[in-house]
């Protein structure tokens, strides 16, 4: 479909609380490919739709090496444990942290895009820390709501560049796996 541009923090979007969707049509078909193509471009993980300013319950996952996936109206309805995790989000390009504290486990229950009920577990993995991460977007909640201090929060710096070529841009994506960063 098309690649949106990702909304930055301040944008009022990501501070609300997201509607759930009543039904699956093609404007959510197409919602969903939209955020694909967005997360893919800015090279995510992860991406909630209110990150593109659409202001519904939908989320969509494209771990490294894996199939990309989306889950409408997802719900977590099981967490445990806790662990330090190395994270950022494309909706505060620039920073990240390594002092989040996100669950070990994680299962959420949803709808996959025909419609049909779903359950994902992420046990100590990306996808965990993916899955929280989403779903707090949905909930109007940006990981930096999370910290215990503001000091957490690291500036990063694009890469350099190579034999004369022009720096690119990190594109944070949404990681949550620890030591590699869950950008969305």
């Amino acid at each position: 479909m098309s690649v949106q541009p990702i909304r930055i923090a301040g944008d009022p979007v990501l501070r609300r609380k997201a509607k759930r969707v009543p039904s699956i049509d093609g404007s959510i078909h197409r919602l969903i490919e939209d955020m694909l193509d967005s997360m893919q471009a800015a090279s995510g993980v992860g991406l909630a739709a209110p990150q593109i300013g659409v202001s519904l319950r939908v989320i969509v996952i494209g771990l490294p090496e894996e199939e990309p996936f989306a889950i409408i109206n997802p719900e977590i309805v099981k967490r445990s444990g806790e662990r330090k995790v190395d994270e950022g989000c494309l909706s505060l390009p620039g920073y990240r942290t390594e002092n989040l504290t996100r669950s070990v486990t994680v299962v959420v229950k949803g709808l996959d895009p025909s419609g049909h009920k779903l359950r994902v577990k992420g046990k100590d993995d990306l996808l965990a820390e993916a899955l929280e991460h989403e779903i707090d977007h949905i909930n109007g909640v940006l990981y930096i709501d999370r910290l215990e201090s503001k000091d957490d929060l690291i500036k990063v710096e694009p890469p350099s560049s190579l034999e004369g070529e022009p720096a690119k841009p990190s594109g944070e994506a949404d990681s949550g796996e620890a030591g590699s960063g869950v950008s969305d």
